[in-house]
C-alpha cells in the first residue's frame, strides 16, 4: 500500500480573488478553473487548489468557518522560494496578504516569513536552511 498527497484544497471566499493572489505570488499555473474551484499545478509539488466556501461545505456536509478578523484559520501553506526572501514578503503583501512575522531565523533551522492570505489562510515562505 502506498499514499501521495496529490492536492491541498483552501476554502475561500472569493475564488477569483485567490487565484489572483497565488498566481501573481508565485506564477502558479491554473490547471482546472471551474468558477467555484480553481487548481493550481506547482512545479515540484501536489496542486494547491482553491474552493468557494459554500461548495466546500456542500462536499462535506459542514460548512467551513471563515476566520474572524484579526484571527488566522487553521492551515498553512509552507512555500520555499528561492533568492530574497524579503523581496517574496513584498511580493505576497503588495498582492494582498498581512504581514504576521517578518523574515528571521527559526530554531528548526530556516529563515522564514509568516503572512496571512486574503482568507486568512497563513502562508509560511522559507528560504531554506540558514
Amino acid at each position: 500500500m502506498t499514499s501521495t498527497l496529490s492536492i491541498v484544497i483552501l476554502a475561500v471566499a472569493d475564488v477569483a480573488r485567490a487565484q489572483r493572489f497565488y498566481t501573481t505570488v508565485f506564477d502558479w499555473t491554473v490547471r482546472v478553473d471551474a468558477g467555484v474551484f480553481t487548481q493550481l499545478s506547482l512545479p515540484d509539488g501536489p496542486d494547491v487548489a482553491l474552493y468557494a466556501r459554500a461548495g466546500f461545505g456542500t462536499n462535506t456536509g459542514r460548512p467551513p468557518v471563515a476566520s474572524p478578523p484579526g484571527h488566522t484559520s487553521a492551515a498553512e501553506l509552507y512555500v520555499t522560494v528561492t533568492g530574497d526572501l524579503s523581496a517574496w514578503v513584498d511580493r505576497a503583501v503588495a498582492a494582498g496578504a498581512t504581514l504576521l512575522s517578518p523574515p528571521a531565523d527559526r530554531p528548526w533551522g530556516e529563515r522564514v516569513a509568516y503572512l496571512a492570505d486574503p482568507d486568512a489562510h497563513v502562508l509560511a515562505l522559507s528560504s531554506g536552511p540558514v
